[in-house]
């Protein structure tokens, strides 16, 4: 599978309207989306991405039309995600942009260089798939502030699905779910309730007369994945929005299930695949790290080098760790502890970071990293394998809760930041 087509699947596909406005002398307007606009040559450069990317899978498009409407709206909620960043004053910088694609690459076993090369090959501009990129970072980020804090876990929830997973047993079935949303607006009326309603039906209607779930989802769904063929991904029942996992409970693979109702709207779902899950066993890992944070004071440069030139102390035996730690990291947690991060679930931690570990050997350090918390190095003390204690499942019904409610608050949050919105979408010429 090209880089392209990972990407697809795994990031929203996000265009910098400041670049590519730089870049187009004369462009027509799409959409305007409160002080911006979406340009129509981006919209043009992401529906040959998706066909690119769908005939690299074997996967059939929508019509034309259909597939301009879906990449509009997706370019659109980009817009509102990025105006919001900048309302925020949230940036991703050079350093961090220049981290996050090494740790792409390093995920498809590439050097920089030879990911650059590849990215020229298939895109033909790495400047501007490297701009593309940082926007993806941006409204990541943007998400991550503006829902993490709206969601909320009781001890009493944890208890309570701690009792359903004890009597579901140690094996623990994972989905693949396709959705289909058919929205309605916030305020709606009973008319456009039952057209909304009318539409789903006729969603289903074809679903059942054989057409293909994929292909119909990215036509129809309003849903951020409709351009991914409504390919929710992989899940546990219990890290599904409520609704979703009531209905999925006991279903087949290649089911269809719907129309659901929500505040959102009218909701179509399928199973994609099923897979078993073994949650009787953890793997864990013990290790000690260093943060500094950027600020002011200390630039991004700084940081790094700092950490730099520690790791090259500490492996010519110069330099010791837990003193090094004591002194320099400002992460209160592990601090007064050398660094010590103990043992834990490598899930618990940022993805940047968990991947890092991910590729250690034992007493291995790695080199100065970036994550959204500062710049880090780590060390890999050990692994182990565990049977998951009553403690551990209590983080792991946590993470399954938080990942179900976090769905549907940022659904929550998209949807607030749409109505809010002065939008106008210009009719183009075909």
């Amino acid at each position: 599978m090209k880089l392209q087509s990972v990407l697809l699947t795994s990031l929203p596909l996000l265009f910098s309207l400041n670049s590519l406005a730089a870049e187009q002398k004369v462009d027509g307007v799409a959409a305007i989306v409160n002080n911006g606009v979406v340009l129509q040559t981006e919209v043009n450069n992401m529906v040959a991405m998706v066909k690119r990317n769908a005939q690299e899978q074997g996967q059939t498009l929508p019509s034309d039309r259909a597939l301009q409407t879906q990449v509009l709206e997706r370019l659109i909620n980009t817009s509102l995600q990025l105006q919001m960043a900048k309302r925020m004053g949230l940036q991703i910088t050079d350093p961090q942009l220049d981290q996050s694609l090494e740790n792409v690459a390093r995920g498809e076993n590439l050097s920089m260089e030879q990911f650059r090369q590849r990215i020229i090959e298939e895109e033909g501009d790495y400047q501007a798939f490297r701009e593309r990129f940082r926007d993806e970072l941006t409204t990541s980020e943007v998400l991550r502030a503006n829902v993490q804090r709206r969601v909320y876990i009781s001890p009493q929830e944890i208890d309570n699905l701690m009792k359903v997973m004890d009597e579901q047993g140690a094996s623990n079935e994972q989905y693949n779910i396709g959705h289909i949303l058919v929205a309605v607006p916030s305020q709606a009326n009973t008319e456009e309730l039952a057209e909304a309603k009318d539409r789903a039906d006729k969603i289903m209607k074809l679903l059942r007369d054989g057409s293909e779930f994929r292909k119909i989802a990215i036509a129809s769904s309003s849903d951020t994945t409709a351009l991914d063929g409504g390919d929710m991904g992989w899940m546990n029942i219990n890290e599904m929005p409520t609704l979703f996992a009531d209905a999925i409970r006991g279903k087949k693979k290649t089911d269809l299930i719907g129309p659901l109702r929500s505040g959102a709207g009218f909701h179509i779902l399928t199973i994609f695949d099923i897979r078993g899950a073994n949650v009787a066993e953890l793997q864990e890992v013990k290790s000690r790290h260093v943060l500094i944070k950027p600020s002011i004071i200390m630039s991004e440069e700084k940081a790094r080098d700092t950490l730099a030139k520690f790791v090259a102390d500490f492996k010519a035996g110069k330099a010791d760790f837990a003193e090094f730690a004591s002194a320099h990291s400002e992460d209160p947690g592990s601090k007064l502890k050398g660094g010590d991060l103990g043992w834990a679930d490598p899930a618990m931690y940022v993805p940047a970071f968990r991947d890092t570990l991910k590729r250690l050997q034992k007493d291995e350090i790695s080199e100065p990293f970036r994550t959204e918390h500062g710049w880090h190095i780590v060390q890999l003390l050990d692994r182990r394998t565990v049977d998951m204690t009553a403690e551990k499942k209590q983080d792991q019904v946590y993470r399954m809760l938080f990942n179900r409610r976090f769905a549907e608050e940022q659904a929550n949050f998209l949807r607030e930041l749409r109505d809010q919105a002065y939008i106008e979408v210009l009719e183009q010429a075909e």
